[in-house]
């Protein structure tokens, strides 16, 4: 026995048995007390009836003798006649008296103010007694004698140990109750936390399939629901990481192959021709590019992770920066003959921002309107100030996001669409460089219809030291 069983035997088992043997040791004290202390008013009250009957010093031995004869209880009790020297003359059980044995009760009876004395102990052959004495005197207070009762106590010692064995007895069946129940109630606990143990080694190993049993509906039940629960979250955490990897391994491939596809195309000696060499050199400037995006993207993520991303603030005019956002799209929307929508506004009040930061952010979400339209698509962008905030709005007509999705597409690794590229990190990303702006991203969509993400930045505030909190430190 270890762990919960054994705690449970030491701690509640062990305070129960203790609390029934005193239960058990005061009841012993208690019905022997009432036995003896009934004994004890029988003699009491026989002895109380010798004062008018024995008032004569001449004829006490006589009428000693004549009460022993007629003594109506000589077979639950011994009478004795002692007299006035001490020594026992008359017994009741017609045996030659016993001078010998010692009579405590009698000298407390001649020390006692009112000559009477009880006492309950051991006589020299074992047996256990009580005896009551009671000094008798004369009209003139001269002593002529004592009559002492002495009453076996075996046959209520008997009754007393049948008693308090029946309610031992009743003790060890609640106990044998309260371990049977007990023993119910802790397979109940410990079973399945034993099962919550192993499955939580299984999803430690990376079992995320691993469920636990739910065996009851209680708070073992609920934590249960909580690590099936949580096994099922790090189960979806883990292909998202996989496929977060997977994607990135295919996004960083594609530049990559392209680069020593065409630095070895211009390595070859027979390669002299110019034009050849210069798109070689525009395609490989161009996915190095890419691929610094694609490295930079990540870089971000991790900073994000470990809470190190670091804004450089200040005064920034964000219609440029939208502006030159839409600039850097607009060339690869002809390319891929889609169309952003944009009209500029004539003035908009200045934010406290990062430029570089902010125009990721634009560029990022324009990127996805523009991956998730089809030929032809039209990307709609519009700026305007709502009260203390500007508001960016970039729509598009795309394929969409679909209702179970979008409450994740925020999330990290996260790609409702596994067909087209892209990380699955790049929304994550710009939702938190927002957040660091003390602004909102939000994303509402319909599929088959597009996709609409608004952008909130507060406008700089009337005092330059109202900056936000950033960051840490840079990387």
């Amino acid at each position: 026995m270890r762990g919960i069983t054994k705690r449970w035997l030491i701690n509640t088992f062990g305070v129960i048995l203790i609390i029934l043997f005193v239960l058990v040791v005061a009841f012993a004290i208690v019905i022997q007390n009432s036995y003896y202390r009934g004994i004890c008013q029988v003699l009491n009250g026989r002895a109380s009836e010798l004062v008018n009957i024995f008032n004569s010093k001449d004829d006490f031995i006589s009428t000693a003798r004549v009460y022993v004869e007629n003594f109506p209880d000589k077979e639950l009790m011994e009478l004795m006649v002692i007299n006035e020297e001490g020594k026992v003359v008359i017994t009741s059980t017609g045996f030659a008296p016993d001078n010998q044995q010692s009579m405590p009760d009698y000298i407390a009876a001649l020390k006692s103010e009112d000559q009477y004395a009880d006492w309950h102990g051991n006589l020299s052959s074992g047996e256990n007694v009580m005896a009551v004495t009671r000094v008798l005197y004369d009209s003139n207070n001269e002593q002529v004698g004592a009559i002492r009762y002495v009453v076996s106590l075996e046959e209520a010692d008997r009754k007393i140990f049948i008693s308090i064995s029946f309610v031992c007895i009743i003790g060890v069946v609640i106990l044998f109750f309260i371990f049977l129940s007990s023993t119910y109630f802790l397979r109940s606990i410990v079973r399945p936390v034993q099962e919550i143990s192993a499955t939580a080694k299984r999803i430690a190993q990376g079992d995320f399939d691993a469920r636990i049993n739910k065996f009851y509906d209680d708070e073992i039940g609920d934590l249960c629901d909580t690590i099936n629960y949580m096994a099922g979250e790090l189960g979806t955490a883990d292909k998202l990481k996989n496929d977060f990897i997977s994607s990135v391994s295919h996004e960083l491939r594609t530049p990559l192959t392209a680069i020593k596809g065409w630095a070895e195309t211009m390595q070859l000696d027979g390669c002299r021709d110019l034009k050849t060499v210069q798109k070689g050199i525009s395609i490989i400037i161009k996915e190095t590019e890419r691929l610094n995006g694609i490295v930079e993207e990540v870089l971000d993520f991790s900073r994000i992770q470990q809470d190190r991303m670091v804004l450089i603030m200040d005064k920034i005019d964000i219609l440029a920066e939208l502006d030159e956002s839409i600039y850097m799209q607009r060339e690869r929307a002809n390319a891929e003959n889609k169309h952003i929508v944009y009209e500029e506004p004539e003035m908009l009040p200045p934010v406290i921002g990062d430029r570089n930061r902010l125009r990721q952010v634009f560029i990022n979400i324009i990127d996805n309107a523009l991956k998730y339209s089809g030929e032809g698509g039209v990307v709609n962008v519009s700026i305007e100030q709502a009260d203390d905030n500007i508001v960016i709005v970039i729509a598009d007509n795309g394929c969409g996001i679909p209702a179970e999705h979008l409450p994740k597409i925020k999330q990290k690794f996260y790609k409702a669409n596994q067909t087209v590229r892209g990380s699955g990190i790049g929304l994550a990303v710009a939702d938190e460089i927002v957040k660091l702006h003390k602004g909102t991203l939000d994303i509402d969509s319909v599929e088959n219809e597009g996709t609409t993400v608004t952008i909130k930045i507060p406008i700089m505030p009337p005092k330059k030291d109202a900056l936000p909190n950033t960051g840490n430190d840079e990387i």
